[in-house]
């Protein structure tokens, strides 16, 4: 979508930081991003609604930018100085699905925020099935499928989930309540903006994965 399109703009903006780290191994920023995501996965499971929870949530947000940053550097820095390599690839693949899921999950077990806690592992599984689809793709020689809902959708979805939460939280405003119709669809009463984020995650890894299984059918059955 719009947002993995932008790549190549934020590429560019990291290239002044790039040019100064040479020497820096591009696995060793893939593991230092892991902890900063697992930082913020604990402030996101553990948020409350109120100020202290406000504040945590303002650091989950900071903390993720942070490993974002990093996760687009190690990949700019071995293109860069030529330390590109079969493990870095598996290495940054590998830790970007472990903190697409971490995320999700550790905002579905928020007891605060989060009412029906399945959806957090749902919307993981789903994300999961939609990355999936695009590493098979590559698998059968067709190259990597970005189509669907991309990580970089997901990731600004749960920056402007995690913003608006803590604005919430801050002012004390209640979820908002849905129509009876919706809700009885969906098996949710109210929505906040990081149910909200599971359930556009969820949907979205749905898209994906049809997304991308459609177009790798249609590829190799062309190519028959």
């Amino acid at each position: 979508m719009a947002f993995e399109k932008a790549r190549g703009i934020h590429t560019k903006m990291l290239k002044p930081i790039v040019d100064r780290m040479s020497n820096v191994d591009p696995a060793t920023l893939t593991w230092i991003s892991v902890l900063f995501a697992a930082g913020c996965c604990y402030l996101l499971a553990t948020a409350s609604r109120d100020s202290e929870g406000a504040w945590k949530l303002l650091g989950a947000f900071a903390l993720l930018l942070i490993a974002a940053e990093l996760d687009a550097l190690d990949g700019a820095v071995a293109r860069a100085y030529d330390k590109v390599s079969k493990y870095g690839d598996w290495l940054d693949h590998t830790i970007d699905r472990l903190v697409d899921l971490s995320l999700l999950i550790a905002i579905g077990i928020n007891t605060a925020w989060i009412d029906v806690h399945w959806l957090g592992w749902a919307a993981a599984t789903l994300t999961l099935l939609g990355s999936y689809m695009g590493t098979q793709a590559q698998s059968v020689g067709l190259g990597r499928n970005y189509g669907g809902f991309s990580r970089a959708d997901r990731l600004v979805t749960t920056f402007v989930g995690i913003a608006i939460a803590a604005i919430m939280a801050f002012n004390g405003s209640p979820d908002i309540e849905l129509p009876s119709a919706i809700s009885d669809l969906i098996g949710l009463g109210a929505i906040n903006p990081l149910s909200a984020v599971l359930l556009i995650s969820l949907v979205g890894g749905i898209w994906t994965f049809l997304t991308r299984a459609m177009s790798s059918r249609r590829q190799l059955l062309d190519g028959e």
